[in-house]
């Protein structure tokens, strides 16, 4: 990790704190910390309630608590969202909204886009100290957030930091050694406040050899209140992450020293100002920086035959700036605003082998500018949305998305809540598939990929409102998917186009209960994924076949989780079951059709508080995690199995602040 960044930050994060220890005055709440308020999908909080898609929030502290590292495995219980990792810890990770592709969920850090030019995210890279809270957003949100929001979006959002300054600790060890620590403080009044914090995970992976992973992370934010009408935020996260696979293609334990590797800086700055009761506009720049790639040196001397060598460097880049102006009125908001956004790649590849070294670099940029309008209001229990925003992109022109939702309360004690929503959401093509050279030629004029969706769902509230139970139906069409044909018509043309079409359609059942000490619940997701045209692909192990499922999507998946309060002794469990996936065996050739098996994962955990940090003494836990306690054989990706049974032994530490 670059020394000076660490430097620059943390004294950036600690003037903050000094400010925020001499200055208290009266100031407006931070949004990310308004309690009941969902702040992802619209362009100024709402309540719960007032959000027509179906939402789940995640609160920082009970991840923690629970032992939770990975944004992965934090969405692992979500309904509605699939995760599948292509084996160990550390290994290529995708998440499937609603059965849409894996590069159609936005992922958000603080409100900086991190996915990659065309929609793809690895979330091994993402982990969950420092989180204030991470909010689901199901439904397209393209209106709102332009390209890659097509099934949804997921939010991490960083702790900002009140109450005297408050230091943490911990450390977490056990199976496949793993080796955990984290560090982290937190200070504020009701005028500024920041969040620093410095983590490490590792692991030697579930592999015989070469299957390490370690992911560094430094992740801080500040708020001040310059005066009584401006409030000025930054938010900055650095990663610095490496990851060794001797597996090939096909899962085989092959390679004893390749490895991939990536260093990646998120940041942004936003400045608020409110000019009268009536009129506010926001300012927010971000940036979203990456440089990774892979090493496959030569085994040894001996290794000279076929292709023995390969090395990549990549480097990408995600520039923003939006100004957004919220005009209030007495029945709702308006907001319109702009953003101008620049996206740049390079990238360099060696192929070392028996015929010789083979290099090939490349350099890419497209710019896009954008207009929004949102409009949210309501009255008498009901609340409604819409909203449409303008692409005008280098690449594909012009094109609009467009979403509207609304929310009504049923009147009286029973309370019945019911949500609806439609929308139009795109995904831009990838630099690979718009400017490839060589051995394929991208297409500088493809369509981006586009889906039509609708929800509509009901949320009750039984036995006094210690049950909620909430059930979402959700319907999406996905048109112009983008392949790769070996024969273009034109020889020499282009291998990319628009061909492709699929749907999926379920229903989302997710409910919550609490009785004294104890709470549980219930996620389960009915899935039916259909690929109505299957474009370029042809034969039983294509892709994409024509009637059939699409690939890694399980029909049925579920989970129960229950936890109880015992004096100073927490406890949770937590069994999940996820159904049959359709899958390709890509050893052979063509690709051989399979079915991967249904398998259920077992969790049970504690955290024991020792001292609970009253009358400034320090507070002190011990936790014990135990993960696939039942033992389960199983691959998400197949080929590639993933962890057994691990247990975990932990301890966290903290001064000042609030226990």
């Amino acid at each position: 990790m670059n020394l000076r960044r660490v430097v620059v930050v943390t004294a950036a994060l600690f003037l903050a704190h000094a400010s925020a220890s001499t200055q208290s005055v009266a100031a407006q709440q931070d949004a990310f910390t308004l309690k009941g308020l969902i702040v992802s999908a619209s362009p100024t909080p709402r309540s719960s309630d007032a959000v027509a898609n179906h939402v789940t929030v995640l609160p920082g502290e009970w991840l923690r608590r629970a032992g939770v590292q990975s944004l992965a495995d934090a969405l692992r219980d979500v309904p509605g969202l699939h995760v599948v990792r292509g084996g160990s810890f550390g290994a290529v990770t995708s998440v499937f909204m609603r059965g849409g592709e894996s590069d159609y969920t936005l992922v958000l850090v603080d409100g900086v886009q991190v996915n990659q030019a065309g929609g793809g995210f690895d979330f091994s890279s993402l982990s969950v100290e420092n989180v204030e809270r991470i909010e689901i957003v199901r439904g397209p949100s393209s209106a709102l957030y332009g390209s890659d929001a097509v099934s949804g979006v997921i939010h991490v959002i960083t702790r900002t930091g009140r109450g005297g300054p408050s230091m943490t600790m911990s450390l977490l060890g056990g199976s496949f050694g793993r080796q955990d620590w984290n560090a982290d403080l937190v200070a504020g009044t009701d005028r500024a406040g920041y969040s620093l914090a410095v983590a490490r995970q590792s692991t030697d992976g579930v592999l015989a050899f070469n299957n390490r992973h370690v992911n560094t992370v430094l992740s801080g934010r500040a708020r001040l209140q310059a005066d009584e009408r401006t409030d000025i935020g930054l938010s900055l996260r650095i990663t610095d992450r490496a990851f060794h696979y001797p597996t090939d293609a096909s899962g085989a334990t092959v390679d004893s020293n390749s490895f991939s590797f990536s260093d990646q800086t998120v940041a942004q700055l936003s400045v608020a100002h409110v000019l009268s009761d009536r009129f506010s506009a926001q300012v927010l720049l971000g940036v979203n920086g990456t440089d990774g790639g892979t090493d496959d040196a030569p085994d040894g001397p001996a290794d000279t035959l076929g292709f023995f060598g390969f090395a990549s460097l990549d480097h990408f880049r995600r520039g923003t700036a939006e100004v957004r102006a919220h005009v209030r009125s007495d029945h709702g908001v308006m907001t319109v605003g702009a953003e101008v956004e620049e996206e740049r790649q390079r990238s360099f590849t060696e192929s070392l082998s028996a015929f010789g070294p083979f290099h090939d670099r490349s350099e890419s940029a497209r710019g896009n500018q954008a207009y929004f309008v949102h409009a949210t209001g309501g009255g008498s229990g009901v609340s409604v949305n819409a909203g449409a925003r303008l692409e005008d992109n280098e690449r594909f022109g012009r094109f609009v998305s467009w979403q509207a939702g609304a929310t009504w309360r049923a009147p009286g004690a029973f309370g019945t809540l019911v949500r609806g929503a439609v929308g139009r959401a795109i995904k831009e093509p990838t630099f690979f598939e718009n400017f490839a050279t060589g051995f394929a030629v991208g297409n500088p004029d493809l369509d981006p990929e586009r889906t039509l969706s609708w929800e509509v769902g009901v949320e009750q509230a039984l036995i006094g409102d210690r049950v909620t139970a909430a059930v979402t139906f959700f319907d999406q069409a996905f048109d112009d998917l983008i392949q790769y044909t070996f024969a273009p018509a034109n020889p020499g043309g282009p291998n990319f186009f628009n061909v492709a079409s699929a749907s999926s359609r379920g229903l989302e059942v997710d409910i919550s209960a609490t009785a004294g000490r104890f709470s549980g619940g219930l996620a389960w997701t009915r899935l039916d994924t259909n690929v109505s045209d299957s474009g370029f692909d042809d034969g039983p192990g294509a892709s994409f076949v024509t009637g059939e499922p699409l690939l890694r999507r399980p029909a049925d998946a579920g989970a129960l989780h229950a936890s109880a309060v015992w004096r100073e002794v927490d406890v949770w469990a937590r069994l999940a079951v996820t159904g049959e996936r359709s899958d390709r065996d890509f050893a052979t050739f063509p690709a051989t059709p399979v079915v991967l098996p249904r398998f259920g994962l077992l969790t049970l955990g504690g955290e024991w508080r020792l001292l609970a940090g009253v009358d400034g003494r320090p507070r002190l836990s011990i936790q014990l995690r135990g993960e696939n306690l039942l033992d389960a054989d199983y691959e998400e990706v197949l080929g590639f199995w993933a962890p057994g049974r691990g247990l975990y032994l932990g301890g966290r530490v903290g001064l000042g602040g609030r226990p």
